[in-house]
Order: C-alpha cells, then structure tokens, then sequence
C-alpha cells in the first residue's frame, strides 16, 4: 500500500495557524503516515513536531522552506527551496537561517513602509511580538496587520480584499505596488545550506511562482546544474498538465518528485486540508525521504 505523505506544512513558528504540535496531530488525524513541518527559515518548530509525531504515530520528516533569490532567469524572482532530512541541531546550520531570517525579516519591512506610502495603516501589534519573540514576519502578517486596522475597512470593501489572501495578491506578490525582492540567499546559496546540514533541496511548488512551462523546465535544468535533488511535482494548485509535465522531468533527469497540500491551517482558504494534492496515477519518487530511519 502506497505510504500516505505530506511533505509540505507550517506552524505559528512562521506563517501557519496552529502550533507545530497541533499541525502534527491534524496530519495524524487526516490519515497522513509522513509528514514534514517546513516552516519558513526557521527550524524552531521540528523538536515540537518530532515529539508530537511519536505521540500520534507519525513519521516526521526534519524540514525548512527558505526563501532564495532566483537572478539567473528571465527576470529576478523569489522562489522557496524545501530541505528535508536536515540536522535541525546543526548549530551552523542553525546560524545561517538566522541570516536568512534577518534579511526575511528587513524585507518584510520594507514592504510595510511600502503599504503605508500607499495609505495604509497597520496594527503594528502582532508584529512587533513576533519580532520580539525572535519569530519570523512576513506577508500573512502584513497582510494580517492591514485587515485590522480600522481605518482601511472602506478602502478594502472597495477593493473586494476580505482575507489575508486577496490583500496579499492585491499588494504582495511579483508585480503588485508593495511587492519587494529579498538579497538573499540566492538558489544555490540554499541548497548549500541544505547539503551541509546533510538533507536534500527541493524546489516547492514551480508553477506557483511561475506559470510559463518553459521557464519552469529550464529553471528546473538549471537548478540541477546547482545539484538540487528534486522538485514538488505533485502540489494542491497545480493541474494535471503541470504534475505530468514536472513528473516527466524528474523522471528524465533522475530527479526526486514530491508533493504536498502545503498545510497552512483550518481556515486557510486555499491550503486548509492535508492530502489534498493530486498524483493522477503517476508514481512520487521520494527517494531517501521516504525511507524509514
């Protein structure tokens, strides 16, 4: 019987609803065997979720998503690098996220001077715990600190933005007036920092971040030249033509190909479900990720 994973999920540790704790035990009770808590530049929460997966009977992955800079494409772009079976005790590993995290955290600054030279106001509040805290920011908090602030109820109804979704494709997203790039680490920065921390680099959700195919497969070519060692094939919004088309790719240049539903919490309106990804009928190759330890 095919082994029941999920490998993509965050916490209150970055930008999820529930603690890394409970997002364990939702995957438990969904039916999920495998599951990998990759919360945003941090690994904070993988000791939690390691212990919540022996209460619950479920396998944890070790995990990290770190956002990296593409400038090698046709134009510069954001793109996430999932790490999986990492040392999460690895203090240098553990420095070099701290790097990461800062320049997340300067950026998401720089977006919030952004929105407030576009007229917004922000509910500062939660985002100042959470730099207190030393916890991650980034766009669902702004977006977060938008939608409470009183004074842009009329401007939001206008603009139909009701949730921390459509505030952040209306302003946060490539392309939008708030949208601002990160230094760094570029791609080949994150997957080095992944290798070191002996794990595996995976590139998350291609064509959440790029919609044209050819650009996806040529950034997949050279991604490997990089040495990444696999790619999130098989993801909650991507279509049949895209996973056969991401699985075929994987397959031809020996690539690892896993999925997700990018568990994000309850109420989330597009990643609320664990194992809500499709594989239509085509075969993950998990490769070491799926090995029992």
């Amino acid at each position: 019987m095919p082994l029941s994973f999920d490998l993509q999920s965050h916490s209150t540790h970055s930008d999820g609803a529930l603690s890394a704790a409970d997002v364990v035990a939702r995957g438990a009770d969904a039916g999920v065997e495998l599951l990998a808590l990759s919360d945003h530049d941090t690994i904070s929460g993988v000791s939690e979720a390691i212990a919540s997966g022996e209460r619950h009977g479920i396998r944890i992955v070790p995990a990290v998503e770190i956002s990296a800079i593409d400038r090698d494409g046709d134009v510069p772009r954001e793109l996430h690098i999932l790490g999986y079976d990492i040392d999460h005790t690895d203090p240098r590993f553990t420095a070099r996220l701290a790097e990461f995290l800062a320049d997340r955290e300067q950026r998401t600054l720089r977006m919030a001077a952004a929105l407030k030279e576009l007229g917004f106001e922000l509910d500062e509040r939660e985002l100042s715990q959470r730099i207190a805290d030393g916890q991650p920011i980034g766009r669902p908090h702004l977006a977060e600190a938008a939608l409470a602030s009183p004074a842009n109820a009329a401007r939001l109804a206008h603009e139909q933005i009701d949730d921390i979704g459509s505030f952040i494709r209306a302003y946060l997203i490539e392309g939008r007036p708030a949208f601002r790039l990160r230094e760094t680490p570029t791609v080949a920065q994150a997957i080095e920092a992944i290798h070191d921390a002996g794990g595996l680099a995976v590139w998350a959700h291609p064509f959440w971040d790029i919609s044209n195919a050819g650009e996806v497969l040529t950034s997949i070519d050279r991604f490997r030249a990089l040495a990444i060692d696999g790619v999130e094939a098989f993801y909650v919004t991507h279509t049949r033509e895209q996973t056969e088309l991401l699985a075929e790719r994987c397959t031809a240049l020996e690539l690892l190909s896993t999925g997700s539903s990018d568990f994000h919490g309850p109420d989330n309106r597009l990643f609320s479900r664990f194992l809500a990804f499709e594989t239509y009928g085509l075969e993950p190759d998990l490769g070491p990720i799926g090995s029992a330890r």
